[in-house]
């Protein structure tokens, strides 16, 4: 499975932000686009050496591609935590809400798992989350939201869409998903806040090793297809590779 090349959902951002700080995570995700057509290049001339009988360019070649695939998985990793702190920040969400703008549908997937995990280990009964409304999204298809419906149907957690499309109420006790009938209304937000940590203050506690945790493997699974043709032809190589070297030998002994 492989990381689609562009943000989901609208703005990057949920909130006013300077003209900097949208650079900065266009300029990372920008950065791993780059390594991505990089690598796959490498891949393709790598399989054409191969073809053409070039074992020792297409090892070369089949590294070089590795390389620019971390360098990838480095700078989305960068945007993501961006994104995260930005989006998530003490005073722009409440303690019971995560916002998964900017992130592409596998990070959100593990940030969100890790997310229910540490509120059902914290005594949260519920969890508010931001997914968009796919307004800016190609076709305008939501693609965060589906994702997440489908990690609570997983995990056997019920979840409705609240009264702005863009968010979710999901209940992380096992019961159905009641919103209760005070949320939304005048003060709930500053009442909320105060029972519940902001969602910046988790990257304080066991949240973040979490987070760290995810991010530093978040991208392991990325281009999985395309790895696996790349080691099939890295074993070939490998295998054929001393057995052409023995031929060229031969045929270049000075009698």
């Amino acid at each position: 499975m492989s990381y689609p090349m562009t943000h989901i959902g609208g703005r990057a951002f949920n909130h006013y932000q300077s003209n900097a700080s949208e650079a900065e995570y266009d300029r990372l995700r920008g950065l791993a686009r780059q390594e991505h057509d990089k690598r796959s290049s490498c891949f393709d001339r790598s399989r054409k050496a191969y073809d053409r009988g070039d074992g020792q360019a297409a090892h070369e070649l089949s590294e070089e591609g590795k390389r620019h695939g971390q360098m990838m998985d480095q700078y989305n990793k960068q945007a993501s935590d961006y994104i995260f702190r930005e989006n998530n920040a003490i005073g722009r969400v409440d303690g019971d809400t995560i916002d998964l703008h900017g992130q592409y549908v596998e990070e959100a997937e593990q940030i969100l798992e890790s997310r229910i995990r540490y509120a059902q280990q914290n005594g949260q009964s519920h969890l508010h989350v931001i997914v968009g409304k796919g307004i800016h999204s190609v076709n305008h298809i939501q693609k965060l939201k589906p994702k997440c419906e489908q990690i609570c149907q997983e995990l056997g957690l019920q979840y409705t869409t609240e009264a702005n499309a863009g968010r979710m109420y999901i209940d992380l006790t096992g019961g159905p998903a009641i919103m209760p009938p005070h949320a939304g209304a005048p003060g709930y937000q500053h009442q909320h806040s105060q029972q519940h940590p902001s969602a910046g203050q988790y990257q304080q506690g066991n949240y973040a090793a979490q987070q760290q945790q995810y991010v530093g493997g978040q991208n392991q699974n990325q281009y999985q297809s395309q790895n696996s043709q790349n080691a099939e032809i890295e074993a070939a190589v490998e295998k054929y590779l001393p057995k052409i070297l023995r031929k060229l030998g031969d045929c270049c002994v000075v009698m």
